[in-house]
């Protein structure tokens, strides 16, 4: 029974009408009493005229943050209970200044139900409860956990390691025979078995045979430092490990059919036209693409929450538009890579759909062969969002059951069995996260970690090393070899997702500090000038245009001087957002110092990289701003536009003249974008 009241003043901040109508109705069928606002002068009144209990605040309001408004508010309402909304603010950054330092009680995210907020708001003002008693047992709260997507997967690969293992047992009895005897090479042979599956028996559940092989491993040791063997205990070890090695094992399920085809690939198709559906989905077949299909943006929003998709193919008009911006609004999918059809395909339609963020747009109907490309296009764009893992083991069944362990939606693994080609893989797969196990042929796993870290290159990359020592002097060994973290063999599947998925969140982190602008959101100059290159040499390749825009808000020493420093704040953190909002996945946008910023679009000619920039510039425009004192102000901004090759074919030439162009724009009155 909910003990929260339901007679509370609210005041909801919102400058958005639709959704300010949607609310209010809902919460006042609740019982609160809502007094709505759309600017933060409006919600001043409020406050000055009436008490409220709590607040609903926008993270983006007319003029001003919603991030300013309550820093504002603390001032005079310290303890006011406040909701803050933002389709932005979702990293850890953020949440701890809206929690931390601005006394934000929970940060909704966009879009949200009223039902939702409801939820909140009673949290929010309800008496504090005695915790529920436990659940009556262990297995019925299991039950209630989400299915597990890899565990039909693995539970097969353990049953094939499990078929197999007789015949390893059998082939280190004869090894062992041949070592009585006095063969070296037979017993070093011997050792390695063993020693894998203490390594490898453990990540594929068969803990009792991994550890039973640790053992003999631990008495066959003298081969490796020279000692004497102590027969007494090989043997021991042999049959104990061979008691384990009898026990049955159990058949799983086989996985479903459907899993496989969604590995391939998830595309979302949105159209009217039922007939265009059907044979998309004919074409997914062909391709080995799942296909999912939607006639609305509502279906479509639907479907996406419901399952990972890789991309979606969208019809061109005022829907398919109005489609793309709502998949895009989703938490997660900002950056969804996205494709048009229409049976038009002029400049405008073009236009509109790389504003949308389209990296790709279509004939309608499409062929099979549309098809192909559109797919390998889109869902290639979205697996290289993947984070990926690099697995170094000798043994191919260790590195098979730990990148399964790993694989997922989010994680791609790649799997290394030779030590000696570990620099060139690196190149080649630019890893984010790399698992090492410590002893194999040749270098080991410490002497490649001190390797990494003498490389520039690699010296910041996590790795992670395996080993079956854990023992004090292994600890400071591999820390002082640089290593970030360790496991210990048997791996845990559970262990190793859990420290694996840290370590790449936090390089994550650390990669945003240095290479996003905190205020704006985008890219600093030096890896935008690292990701130019690379867009110029594809550019080059394909012989497309690249075109590299330089803009600049006007008069903007004169925002500061007249609207104050605060207010300058937010019109470049207004206007970094509005570039990271628009264009395709593809297109590069970057602060690149004080009010300046640059944009690269690969394959726009001058005339459509105008059009495009256009759209933006009129966008900005049309905002309206807050100064420090609360008069309102607007803003625009000037540009000069170069296109490769004819203006240039480096980096330094296109921005020298774009910074040419940028200038006469000025001279000629500014608010224009000059592209001669």
């Amino acid at each position: 029974m909910s003990t929260a009241r339901n007679d509370k003043t609210l005041l909801f901040l919102e400058d958005d009408r639709d959704l300010q109508a949607l609310v209010c109705a809902y919460l006042r069928e609740k019982g609160y009493q809502v007094t709505p606002a759309r600017t933060a002068a409006e919600a001043r009144e409020v406050l000055q005229s009436r008490p409220v209990d709590a607040a609903i605040v926008d993270g983006l309001l007319p003029g001003m943050t919603g991030a300013d408004f309550i820093r504002e508010l603390r001032q005079t309402k310290p303890d006011l209970p406040v909701l803050f909304a933002s389709a932005f603010w979702k990293d850890l950054k953020s949440h701890e200044l809206l929690t931390r330092q601005l006394g934000v009680a929970r940060v909704v995210h966009k879009p949200y139900r009223p039902e939702e907020l409801a939820v909140w708001l009673e949290q929010l003002f309800a008496v504090a409860q005695p915790p529920p008693p436990p659940p009556e047992s262990v297995e019925e709260a299991e039950d209630a956990e989400p299915v597990d997507d890899f565990a039909a997967s693995l539970a097969l690969l353990s049953a094939e390691y499990g078929a197999k293992l007789p015949e390893r047992l059998a082939t280190l009895q004869a090894l062992l025979g041949k070592g009585r005897h006095g063969d070296a090479a037979a017993m070093d042979e011997a050792y390695g078995v063993v020693h894998k599956l203490h390594g490898t028996a453990g990540s594929y559940g068969f803990r009792d045979v991994s550890i039973a092989a640790g053992s003999l491993e631990d008495v066959l040791r003298p081969v490796k430092t020279g000692g004497t063997l102590d027969w007494a205990a090989v043997d021991a070890g042999f049959r104990a490990l061979e008691d384990r090695v009898s026990l049955p094992v159990l058949a799983p399920e086989p996985e479903p059919e459907e899993a496989v085809v969604a590995a391939m690939g998830t595309l979302l198709v949105v159209d009217e036209d039922a007939a265009l559906l059907a044979d998309a989905k004919q074409m997914g077949d062909r391709e080995g693409v799942r296909v999912v299909t939607a006639q609305t943006p509502q279906e479509a929003c639907a479907a996406v929450e419901r399952q990972w998709v890789d991309g979606a193919l969208l019809q061109m008009g005022a829907r398919g538009l109005a489609t793309a911006s709502a998949l895009r609004a989703m938490e997660g999918h900002q950056s969804l890579p996205l494709a048009f059809t229409s049976s038009g395909g002029g400049l405008q339609e073009r236009v509109h759909a790389a504003h949308a963020g389209a990296s790709l747009f279509l004939p309608r109907p499409f062929t099979q062969q549309d098809f192909a490309i559109a797919a390998e296009r889109l869902v290639t764009a979205r697996r290289q969002e993947r984070a990926k893992v690099m697995v170094v083991d000798d043994d191919p069944e260790a590195v098979r059951a730990l990148s399964q362990a790993l694989v997922s939606d989010a994680v791609e693994v790649v799997g290394l069995e030779n030590a000696y080609g570990l620099l060139d893989a690196l190149a080649q797969h630019r890893p984010d996260l790399l698992l090492l196990d410590v002893q194999m042929p040749g270098p080991s796993g410490f002497d490649l970690c001190r390797i990494l870290r003498l490389t520039p290159e690699w010296q910041e990359l996590p790795i992670l090393l395996i080993t079956a020592q854990v023992g004090l002097e292994f600890r400071l060994a591999a820390f002082q070899a640089g290593a970030d973290d360790y496991l210990a063999k048997p791996v845990l599947k559970e262990e190793l997702r859990a420290r694996v998925h840290a370590r790449l969140e936090r390089a994550r982190l650390s990669r945003e500090r240095t290479e996003r602008d905190a205020l704006t959101g985008l890219m600093l100059r030096r890896p935008f000038v690292e990701a130019v290159a690379t867009r110029l040499s594809e550019a080059r390749r394909s012989d497309k245009p690249l075109a590299l825009c330089f803009l600049d808000v006007d008069h903007f020493k004169k925002v500061n001087d007249q609207h104050g420093h605060l207010a300058g704040d937010r019109v470049l953190m207004r206007l970094g957002r509005l570039l990271g909002a628009r264009f395709r996945r593809e297109d590069l946008r970057a602060r690149w110092g004080g009010e300046e910023f640059v944009v690269a679009l690969l394959g726009e000619s001058p005339e459509s990289a105008k059009e495009i920039l256009s759209r933006t510039a009129e966008e900005l425009a049309g905002m309206s701003f807050e100064s420090d004192a609360g008069k309102p102000f607007h803003v625009t901004f000037s540009a000069g536009l170069a296109v490769a090759p004819q203006d240039g074919t480096t980096l330094d030439e296109l921005l020298r003249v774009a910074d040419a162009r940028l200038y006469r724009a000025k001279e000629n009155g500014r608010n224009r974008i000059e592209t001669e």
